[in-house]
């Protein structure tokens, strides 16, 4: 039976199970404590002690490296204790670039927020001497200004323990710590996989995506450019919160409406493009089975994942599918069928993706992914992005009128939208390769065994008379647990699903970004996902290979899956990378 302690705080009595923090006592007792540092299960260290309580101890402790104890009474709210939160708050700021106005992170912003909550002007009590650091912008994913640092080390826990690239961390000692990588190398010199999840970690504006927004205005600018744009599934799930909507609430008709009022000439959907992709790599699957290929096949969705096993783990790279991501194969369709259908050079059309996922922008950057002789995607914006462009033109996101997508390469199933979660594409690929291997059509769509956020999940599905046995992770973290099991021979599997971010799409490195006082209490993989199979029970077609628009494409263009035409403009290569060089290309 688990043991129970009791404590008060703040004149509140409190029973919390043994092990609990004060920090997360107080919860249960309606009480707040500030945070800065503080991320549940990334980063519990008590670095910037704005988290302090008198707990009778002789000093003020952090609540939230505090543990309970039996009749303990925490006091949060005292003189002592308020003036100590704005001291250390004060010390913070004393070192900080604070061009709030102009920062990407204003109103958003953990430490902008405390300051107006505990009453902290510009902290020049401590004015004096600053560190001032070059901004390094050379990654085309990610932009570190170290001048904005507060030294939480959030970003050093998501890279070091959930991702296991650890290409930064604290380097020098005292006044002159900074988070660096090593040999004071940039990003792009390191083995840094672009994922992002230290950007939706950072409370402030340290971290920042490469912003696209300027091009995307010029390119829809240009009248002599025909702008296409495709958002991702999961940007559905999470763009309503950058207007204030709930998590989780999904905002696919506002979303088309808003792209065709930023001057769009067509709104497409990458959804169409996750069919097209269940209908390349649930064929290859079925080919490697019956042919002896190499097994187990790896899905390629996920270009964060992607570039992590190219760096760390370069003899998978066979077992990898050749299938582009979805929103690469809907920009090769958008430059040859649909430019051959509208009667357009593909020289002059522009395709932008809205994607969640801050890995993206590199993926785009990859010379092997230009199947019509040109890249095919010109700009990736984020999520954030283009809510920032949203507000920018002054449009009322939240009255729009749900609109749907351009017809051609807009139509989508059930399958496609679960794509943005973490086990979707495993379904949605076992969906149609069941129809593959069968011949029969799957009675029951629902694959629940690989669902949820569990960091790898395992299943063996009766197809047929076959036992196909799969495996799904999430992070790369859990991705590295998998394939070191894989190799060690320990585990067997045909299929495995990766997906670079913890919980998929859903948490991308482009999201919104949430403060830690709700992403350590609320599960926003789990929110944002119920949205996508929510959209997916509502679809009138749920099996990938169903969808009319995708029979078309074949019958119109493709011939067949796997045909030599869709290898050419929808399967790609992979390329063996080391941990480091200067000026990686």
């Amino acid at each position: 039976m688990e043991q129970m302690i009791q404590l008060t705080i703040d004149g509140v009595k409190v029973e919390v199970p043994a092990g609990t923090t004060v920090l997360e006592a107080a919860r249960a007792a309606n009480v707040i404590i500030p945070t800065l540092c503080y991320l549940k299960d990334i980063n519990e260290t008590g670095n910037c002690r704005i988290c302090v309580v008198n707990s009778g101890a002789r000093s003020l402790q952090a609540a939230c490296v505090l543990p309970v104890s039996q009749g303990m009474v925490v006091k949060t709210n005292t003189p002592e204790v308020r003036e100590a939160r704005k001291v250390n708050l004060e010390l913070i700021l004393s070192n900080h670039d604070k061009k709030c106005l102009s920062c990407i992170r204003s109103q958003n912003c953990e430490l902008q927020k405390l300051c107006l909550d505990l009453g902290v002007d510009n902290g020049d009590r401590f004015a004096g001497e600053r560190n001032e650091y070059e901004v390094d912008d050379v990654s085309p994913s990610i932009v570190r200004d170290n001048n904005k640092c507060v030294l939480c080390r959030r970003c050093v826990g998501v890279c070091n323990q959930v991702q296991k690239v650890g290409v930064i961390g604290a380097v020098k000692r005292g006044f002159h710590t900074a988070i660096e990588s090593p040999w004071d190398l940039k990003l792009a010199e390191m083995a840094c996989i672009n994922c992002g999840q230290c950007i939706t970690v950072c409370p402030v504006g340290a971290l920042r995506e490469k912003d696209e927004t300027a091009l995307v205005w010029s390119y829809l600018s240009d009248d002599k450019k025909h702008v296409v744009v495709q958002p991702a599934p999961a940007v559905r799930a999470a763009l309503g919160e950058e207007f204030g909507l709930p998590i989780g609430t999904s905002v696919t008709g506002k979303m088309a409406a808003a792209l065709r009022r930023l001057g769009f000439d067509k709104v497409f959907d990458t959804d169409f493009a996750a069919d097209l992709t269940i209908m390349e790599e649930a064929n290859e699957l079925v080919g490697r089975i019956q042919n002896h290929g190499d097994l187990p096949m790896i899905t390629s969705c996920s270009p964060g994942w992607i570039k992590f096993c190219e760096h760390y783990y370069p003899q998978f790279l066979p077992n990898l599918s050749t299938c582009k991501s979805p929103h690469e194969m809907e920009g090769a369709m958008i430059k040859s069928y649909y430019a051959q259908k509208a009667g357009l050079n593909p020289k002059d059309i522009v395709v932008v993706s809205v994607m969640p996922c801050t890995a993206k922008k590199y993926e785009a950057k990859r010379p092997e992914l230009s199947g019509t002789g040109y890249p095919d995607v010109d700009a990736v914006i984020t999520t954030r992005e283009l809510a920032r462009m949203i507000k920018e033109a002054g449009i009322n996101f939240a009255n729009l009128p749900d609109e749907d997508f351009d017809d051609l390469l807009g139509e989508s199933s059930g399958a496609s939208v679960i794509f943005g979660a973490t086990g979707g594409v495993m379904e949605a690929a076992l969906r149609t390769a069941y129809k593959i291997i069968t011949g029969q059509e799957l009675a029951d769509v629902e694959f629940h065994a690989v669902r949820g956020v569990e960091g790898i999940k395992e299943a063996t599905v009766k197809v047929g008379d076959m036992d196909v046995n799969v495996a799904v992770a999430h992070s790369t973290g859990e991705a590295a647990k998998l394939l070191d099991a894989v190799k060690s021979g320990e585990k067997q599997y045909h299929f495995i699903e990766v997906m670079g971010c913890p919980g998929g799409c859903v948490n991308g490195g482009g999201q919104p970004i949430v403060p830690s006082s709700i992403r350590s209490f609320t599960d926003i993989r789990v929110e944002r996902a119920k949205a996508l199979y929510n959209e997916d029970v509502s679809k009138p077609i749920r099996k990938s290979h169903e969808n009319p628009q995708i029979k078309k494409v074949y019958e119109d263009f493709l011939e067949k899956p796997n045909s030599h035409k869709a290898h050419r403009l929808l399967h790609t290569t992979y390329t063996k990378r080391p941990k480091y060089k200067p000026a990686e290309s």
